[in-house]
């Protein structure tokens, strides 16, 4: 049965043609993404007849919650089944006045990095746009957000290389921040690459797109290689000059994230490496103490040493350390690996 999350309006039109008007087309896009509705009796705005026809073909396709996993901090990490019944994996963390919505791209991942306990997945295969959008109607609505006018963010730092899925990114994002879809904010939208250049340069033309965060973790091009066998294909310095002629807009300016392991990429030095590979770039920089995890060969370091490494890097750019949320139910980055 076909799926009606992720389709775009001129899809619908195109579904719905030629029997009904094109206004059928926005009340049922809206029905499905404003309105976050998940069955296709709910959509009152169109005539019952259109739904039965409709529901005989289509379903409205959110992922199913197979399991959801509740930490003492708050967190929630959500096991999600897909139509083909592979499995997928988004959190939600509330905050004070806002909330973030972690989504995956791919079902498991294929770039290996070492510290992550997703690379142990291996790749199975992308998500759809559909796929990507339902993970934030499903998380939303079983928190009772309404997405649109919320402090709401959606990063896409959960199972999968985003890039490697640029186009089901991309159309997602448009379903995400078109006002007559979910509603959001583009700066409040963010994916996370581990660096795959010519899909950098490939994001940057695109005109609705998430704001970049770059999976940096390494000082050096051969401990980069050796934490990101990626980084073999793309090197180190490659990678910096995509971030040098990223086109930002106005508002924005690069996030990279640095994944501190205890005794390997953590000293005072490697943090005077970061500050001159980031220099004259109009970025910020936030540090992760390794979060630990079965098959990791690496510890977390000291808090002491993780703030050795932030006071450095704040004499030159904006520097925060990423507080971790739901380590208890392994939902904290890099521990996503489907629990079933």
């Amino acid at each position: 049965m076909a799926l009606l999350v992720g389709l775009e309006v001129e899809e619908i039109k195109q579904l719905l043609a030629p029997e009904h008007p094109g206004y059928r087309a926005r009340q049922l896009y809206r029905a499905l993404y404003h309105d976050r509705l998940g069955n296709l009796d709910e959509v009152t705005t169109l005539p019952s007849e259109l739904r039965r026809k409709l529901a005989a073909s289509h379903a409205v396709g959110w992922p199913e919650v197979a399991r959801r996993f509740e930490s003492v901090d708050g967190t929630r990490r959500y096991l999600l089944r897909l139509e083909d019944c592979k499995t997928v994996e988004a959190v939600f963390m509330p905050e004070e006045g806002r909330g973030t919505i972690c989504t995956s791209t791919q079902a498991g991942c294929a770039v290996g990095c070492r510290f992550c306990l997703t690379a142990l997945l291996g790749l199975e295969r992308n998500l759809t746009a559909g796929e990507i959008v339902g993970q934030v109607l499903v998380v939303a609505r079983d928190n009772g957000l309404a997405v649109e006018g919320e402090r709401l963010n959606i990063v896409m730092m959960g199972q999968g290389e985003p890039l490697l899925n640029l186009a089901g990114v991309v159309k997602a994002t448009r379903i995400l921040v078109d006002p007559e879809g979910a509603g959001l904010s583009p700066r409040r939208i963010t994916l996370s690459t581990a660096g795959i250049v010519p899909k950098i340069e490939e994001l940057g033309r695109e005109p609705v797109r998430p704001k970049l965060a770059v999976s940096l973790n390494a000082s050096t091009e051969a401990s980069r290689q050796e934490l990101m066998p990626i980084t073999r294909k793309y090197h180190l310095r490659d990678l910096m000059e995509a971030c040098r002629v990223y086109p930002l807009r106005p508002w924005e300016r690069l996030t990279f994230e640095y994944v501190l392991l205890a005794g390997v990429n953590d000293s005072d030095a490697d943090a005077r490496r970061v500050v001159r590979l980031l220099a004259n770039l109009k970025c910020k920089v936030n540090l992760i103490a390794l979060n630990p995890g079965p098959g990791i060969p690496f510890a977390t370091p000291a808090e002491q040493r993780v703030l050795a490494f932030q006071a450095i890097l704040k004499r030159a750019m904006p520097c925060f350390i990423r507080k971790p949320r739901g380590l208890d139910i392994y939902a904290a980055c890099g521990q996503l690996k489907s629990s079933v």
